[in-house]
């Protein structure tokens, strides 16, 4: 709610301003149809701005990266331009997720799935995500919007458990899927860190800095402090075998994000990596690859019998990390 209604104030404004320009301007004899004509290439003009800065933080920092992932001028263009795209798109998404989120019907079903959303952003964002894996049967999805949106991880990590209480009441599912995008994933892992990995069947983490980002230093915030490369939050992790409860941890991730950086802070050693190249951070979410990747992933975890309940905070000992692949 915070994040739409702070999004449509800053709209409202915006359009106002230029609507009073605009009327000023052909009081004084200009022609409006130039202005009208233009408002598009005005609103596209602060996610290039934006995308442009938040490309230049990420390659100032980015990770080294192998020679057969380094993008042409034509894919580089591309690159940028999805994510001009899907950054444009996502103001709108998120001042209407009441309507483009819907609650699923309350029915049996063996294992749901949980969205859950990056900083600064609520479920609206998964608009496009969530009609794909319902177009392909996957489900039922749900999402959650929670806040406020500087808090800490962990204040996030209490409203995840109350969902999933409230999903497996609607469902009669033991277990869940978690899917994290961006700061989602690190959500995801303060749950289980806090609650253990009983109510879970398997986290997909999507463009998660699992080691920070240098982005996070760009904004002031408790959940933007627990993000910074090095914090003492992060450091609160354990890497060794960090499949809490026995929850198997993917991690997919670009070679080109343009908001985690190093990107390879996306990497983890305690699961299995799924790489991709040429995607940027927010376009992530609106790429048919990963899609597919992610419902690979969930029908892969439907097929995996519910490991045993574990205590909160506990951890399998002994568990291989899993060899990485790459997805191009």
């Amino acid at each position: 709610m915070w994040t739409a209604i702070t999004l449509a104030a800053v709209l409202v404004a915006g359009l106002s301003a230029y609507g009073l320009w605009v009327v000023h301007a052909v009081v004084q004899g200009a022609k409006a149809w130039p202005f009208i004509a233009g408002l598009p290439l005005v609103y596209l003009a602060v996610p290039f701005a934006f995308t442009s800065f938040w490309f230049a933080l990420a390659w100032w920092f980015q990770a080294r990266r192998p020679t057969d992932v380094r993008l042409g001028m034509r894919a580089r263009l591309s690159l940028f331009g999805h994510e001009v795209v899907a950054l444009a798109r996502s103001p709108f998404r998120m001042i209407l997720y009441r309507f483009l989120i819907w609650e699923p019907r309350a029915a049996p079903a063996p294992l749901p799935i949980l969205l859950l959303h990056g900083v600064g952003c609520n479920a609206g964002v998964w608009h496009g995500f969530r009609r794909y894996l319902d177009s392909r049967g996957i489900g039922p999805v749900y999402a959650l919007s929670y806040g406020p949106p500087l808090a800490s991880i962990e204040h996030f990590a209490t409203q995840v458990a109350d969902r999933i209480v409230e999903i497996q009441s609607a469902t009669g599912a033991s277990q869940v899927v978690l899917i994290g995008h961006s700061m989602g994933g690190l959500v995801a892992r303060a749950y289980l860190r806090q609650y253990g990995g009983s109510r879970v069947r398997r986290l997909i983490t999507i463009g998660t800095p699992h080691h920070g980002s240098m982005h996070a230093w760009l904004m002031t915030g408790i959940c933007l402090s627990q993000m910074r490369p090095g914090s003492e939050w992060l450091g609160g992790f354990k890497e060794s075998a960090e499949q809490a409860d026995g929850v198997p941890i993917v991690s997919v991730w670009s070679w080109h994000d343009s908001m985690v950086a190093p990107q390879t802070s996306s990497r983890i050693k305690w699961g299995r990596n799924v790489v991709v190249s040429g995607v940027g951070h927010n376009a992530l979410l609106d790429d048919r690859n990963v899609w597919t990747l992610v419902a690979a992933e969930v029908v892969s975890a439907a097929a995996t019998p519910a490991h045993p309940a574990a205590g909160p905070g506990s951890a399998v000992a002994g568990v291989p990390a899993r060899r990485e692949s790459s997805q191009a």
